[in-house]
């Protein structure tokens, strides 16, 4: 059985994994934002990897997915509004 000390100390390390597996997911994709592939779904896997382990990235993926519901629907007026037009 594990120790406290020996959990706290597979704790970081799994979580210093994940950061570094979340941030270089995140590099790739802001590379990909220039270089043809898909930049921004990347970055949001990247993301989806953080927000496993980490709070502020479960938060800023929160507030990522409001903003592309908000898009979406102003996208989906749009859309309506040149229906209307023609």
């Amino acid at each position: 059985m594990l120790m406290k000390n020996e959990k706290f100390i597979l704790r970081s390390i799994w979580k210093l994994i994940i950061g570094i597996v979340g941030i270089s997911i995140i590099l790739v994709g802001i590379a990909l934002l220039v270089l043809p592939g898909p930049g921004w779904l990347i970055i949001f896997f990247g993301l989806v990897v953080l927000g496993g382990e980490f709070i502020w990235a479960r938060r800023l993926l929160n507030k990522v997915k409001e903003e592309l519901k908000f898009v979406g629907k102003e996208v989906r007026k749009g859309k309506k509004f040149v229906e209307e037009q023609f």
